[in-house]
């Protein structure tokens, strides 16, 4: 198995190994990896010639320092869970000094008010930070198609817009969101929870799921009226948003027009942890 850490490296091989016609898959993580993850790594391996995984805990895209400083680093785990997948995978492991060249600080995007909804109003320059280093990323592997999942789904359409308004030749993918046994969306963060503190977490899809049945039948104020009563009622989670918004352009919606499509959005914290999660209403 092949690991660069310094994008030189990285873009040599790169030139050595790929013709005019070769197909580059590429997968970026913040490492941690979990079945989620592995399942991107799947589908780049069977719709591409070569496959690239990034690990990078990127700093520009937090807006908690406490949060960067928690955030699971794993590198020699994911290292084995990649290469349970296949050892034909190259991974990248740069370090920030790589990337950001003496200079950690974001560009700034203008993703059409994508970045204004939920994610942004709550994280201030987390997708100036994302949108840095997904550029930065693209333009260093240079890959044909990039695979993202749907948990973080704001993230997956301001990956889409942005490569759409710097006129990046990626094609961008989104894959169904790896949901533990109870429920619980799968995500790197959850390394951090207790035992109980997951199992306790799936109150989140499961409210998730009735706002869905609700949606059918209620208004949209009333279907967040559920959802804020549900978190009132246990006490060891702080509801932070529940929003109903079309999936185009993220903006919340207080009515269901049959020619929209819509999702919920969810960040919830517990045990000072935030999960986040959404789920297609139609």
């Amino acid at each position: 198995m092949l690991i660069f850490n310094r994008q030189e490296e990285l873009k040599n091989h790169l030139k050595s190994v790929s013709g005019p016609n070769t197909t580059i898959g590429f997968v970026p993580t913040m490492g941690a990896l979990h079945k989620g993850h592995l399942s991107l790594i799947k589908n780049s391996l069977t719709d591409n010639q070569i496959t690239i995984v990034s690990i990078f805990v990127n700093p520009t895209q937090f807006n908690n320092a406490e949060d960067l400083e928690k955030y699971p680093r794993t590198i020699e785990i994911d290292t084995e869970k990649i290469e349970a997948v296949s050892k034909e995978v190259i991974i990248f492991a740069p370090s920030v000094e790589d990337i950001y060249q003496g200079n950690t600080v974001s560009a700034s995007f203008n993703f059409d008010g994508l970045e204004n909804q939920m994610e942004g109003a709550h994280r201030p320059g987390h997708f100036d930070g994302v949108g840095t280093i997904v550029k930065r990323l693209f333009e260093i592997a240079n890959p044909t198609n990039a695979y993202f999942g749907e948990k973080d789904f704001q993230q997956l359409q301001i990956v889409k817009k942005m490569v759409k308004k710097h006129h990046l030749s990626v094609n961008v993918i989104g894959c169904p969101i790896f949901r533990e046994e109870n429920g619980l969306a799968m995500s790197s963060r959850n390394e951090r929870l207790s035992l109980k503190a997951r199992e306790d977490a799936a109150l989140i899809y499961k409210t998730l799921k009735t706002a869905k049945e609700k949606f059918g039948t209620n208004s949209a104020k009333e279907v967040s009226e559920y959802v804020e009563n549900v978190f009132k009622q246990n006490a060891e989670f702080k509801l932070e948003y529940f929003e109903i918004a079309d999936e185009e352009e993220l903006i919340s919606s207080a009515e269901n027009k049959k020619d929209k499509k819509y999702r919920a959005f969810i960040a919830v914290f517990i045990n000072n942890i935030r999960l986040i999660d959404n789920i297609a209403l139609n």
